[in-house]
């Protein structure tokens, strides 16, 4: 390679997290949610590790195709649903399952002559507010869904907004949906990552975690699921390429939006923006250099980063830093960075090369 950075996906810890979850959910059937190109991991890269699962969710036909042409049986939810009445020409041809949102939908699936039919994830706005019939719909909606000959299976989908901020703000949500469905026999699937890891009676008969298959949060705090042994699946390393004796008082990078106050050792490493390290991280952030846990300082460049190895006097241009992985968890840097661990783990750019752990 180029350049000393790599990206390296475990695919053993992929794995292992989805047993993590079947532990976790004993009774539900499990969607592997691998939409954003499995969260950063690359599909292609980590599909024959996710073969355990029942169910792929993703949003892109591109990777439901993929998938198929894969030799992947299992059934594939597009979560967003369909984006145009033509879609669903790809949706019967690839047997995929869709959500279904909005009236419009309905009447493409009245209008379409499948061959297949089509199972169908009816979702309830449920507070969240973006996509979803509102619960006083459903019965009408149910009705109609259920009346129309391309449709297959119907499943009752929802999304809770703040699963991951305790007990408190669950019971409302779930009231509403239990009183809403009340009436309707259909399966469920509510629970997102943060609702299987702390929410059991929202499991049903399908559950959907996404960014805990990778080892991270759903909160963006690395303390709140020590307990479930998670494991981090993407480690984002690279090199220092060079050292800087920079005086006190001086300047370091872009603006100079830090100055040393004493004498500082400066270590340059093989990270900036466009590998998709957050450029708006701030001095301070955490980074591990040869093992030992070291801060940045300045700006983040396009290229390249610095860092204070001022207490860091064994180490030489070459030692390896890791940016997140095994010995950093992504949360902490993202909490540093005022962001999440969803945002880093999907921002790594393509021309960061990966590399494979079986």
């Amino acid at each position: 390679m180029s350049r000393p950075i790599k990206a390296t996906v475990n695919t053993t810890a992929l794995t292992h997290n989805l047993q993590q979850v079947r532990t976790l959910a004993p009774t539900s059937k499990v969607w592997r949610v691998v939409k954003a190109n499995a969260y950063g991991h690359g599909l292609a890269r980590c599909y024959a590790a996710l073969a355990a699962t029942d169910g792929y969710a993703l949003l892109n036909y591109e990777e439901a195709i993929l998938l198929r042409e894969k030799g992947v049986t299992q059934p594939i939810l597009l979560l967003e649903g369909f984006f145009k009445p033509q879609d669903l020409e790809l949706i019967d041809a690839y047997q995929l399952t869709t959500a279904v949102h909005s009236d419009w939908q309905l009447q493409a699936l009245a209008d379409f002559p499948a061959k297949h039919a089509i199972s169908v994830y009816l979702k309830i706005n449920n507070g969240m507010n973006r996509l979803g019939f509102p619960p006083e719909a459903l019965p009408r909606v149910w009705q109609q869904l259920n009346a129309l000959p391309s449709v297959g299976t119907v499943t009752l989908m929802s999304h809770f907004a703040r699963a991951d901020e305790g007990v408190d703000y669950i019971q409302e949500p779930l009231r509403r949906l239990e009183q809403s469905t009340a009436t309707l026999s259909g399966p469920r699937c509510y629970a997102n990552s943060a609702a299987t890891l702390w929410h059991p009676q929202t499991h049903h008969q399908w559950v959907r975690p996404g960014v805990v298959l990778y080892g991270a949060s759903p909160t963006g705090r690395t303390a709140d699921i020590a307990a479930f042994d998670l494991q981090p699946v993407m480690s984002l390393t690279s090199e220092i390429i060079a050292i800087q004796n920079v005086a006190a008082q001086e300047g370091v990078g872009y603006g100079h939006r830090y100055r040393t106050t004493t004498p500082q050792r400066i270590g340059i490493v093989a990270c900036g923006y466009a590998d998709g390290y957050p450029r708006h991280a701030p001095t301070g952030t955490p980074v591990s250099v040869g093992g030992k846990l070291c801060r940045t300082v300045g700006t983040v460049s396009m290229d390249m980063l610095m860092v204070d190895l001022t207490d860091c006097p064994d180490t030489q241009i070459g030692t390896t830093v890791e940016l997140w992985g095994t010995q950093l968890p992504v949360d902490t840097v993202a909490e540093a960075a005022g962001t999440v661990g969803y945002e880093l783990l999907t921002a790594v750019t393509q021309r960061v090369p990966f590399t494979l752990i079986v």
